[in-house]
């Protein structure tokens, strides 16, 4: 795990921890690595985890489809980022949710178990990676809060207005760029792609903002919806 050491300690799990201790850690926490291709399913729904992953290169997405193979995306990670703690830590639960590799991926699994257990003698990075792990978790929680403040909206126009304002508010300016393409934007707000398209086209020449692909500018207008 040498080579992934600047990853792993830019990841938030492993915040304010040394080097040294970093490698106690993966040892205690049976650290091991996988890969896996683009499009591929690292986890499934329904199934039982009890390990956090954290993605050492590429990225993912935490999708959520029902019988009919309908999509909705709720999430997507980068490298340093971990996912599924709140499943591996809650003992028996099953995943509601799959996850996919947006492009090729490859993935450190740490036993969670061996993080929620507090060794014998107590050891301070111990501690740390515990609270580290408790605030990504309450973050992840805020995230999805917002997911579904802009999901709450009425219509596509007004879900889409929630979303980017929110992401201008994150970025702290009115010109930026998303994380999303078309598609992706049309499952995470679970909306039709082509009526989502056509709310933007509509909002663009309203002068409401400008678009290219995924670079956005929110043009000052007061906005009737």
């Amino acid at each position: 795990m040498k080579e992934y050491l600047p990853i792993i300690k830019n990841s938030p799990l492993f915040s304010g921890i040394n080097d040294e201790e970093i490698y106690s850690i993966l040892t205690c926490l049976e650290a091991k690595k996988d890969f896996f291709n683009k499009d591929e399913f690292i986890l499934r729904t329904g199934q039982n985890i009890d390990s956090i992953g954290l993605i050492l290169n590429g990225s993912a997405f935490i999708i959520q489809e029902d019988f009919w193979g309908n999509r909705n995306l709720i999430a997507q990670f980068t490298q340093g980022q971990i996912f599924a703690e709140a499943f591996a830590c809650s003992s028996g639960s099953f995943l509601n949710v799959s996850v996919t590799a947006k492009s090729n991926c490859e993935i450190m699994w740490l036993n969670v178990k061996r993080i929620l257990t507090v060794c014998s003698s107590a050891c301070p990075h111990h501690i740390k990676i515990i609270r580290s792990l408790l605030s990504e978790i309450a973050k992840k929680n805020l995230t999805q809060s917002e997911k579904l403040t802009h999901m709450g909206q009425r219509t596509t126009r007004e879900k889409l207005l929630s979303y980017l304002s929110a992401q201008s508010m994150k970025k702290n300016s009115s010109e930026f760029d998303i994380e999303f393409n078309r598609q992706q934007l049309a499952d995470y707000l679970s909306v039709e792609r082509s009526a989502m398209s056509a709310e933007l086209s509509k909002l663009r020449d309203e002068g409401f903002l400008k678009f290219n692909r995924s670079h956005f500018i929110l043009l000052s207008k007061n906005i009737s919806i």
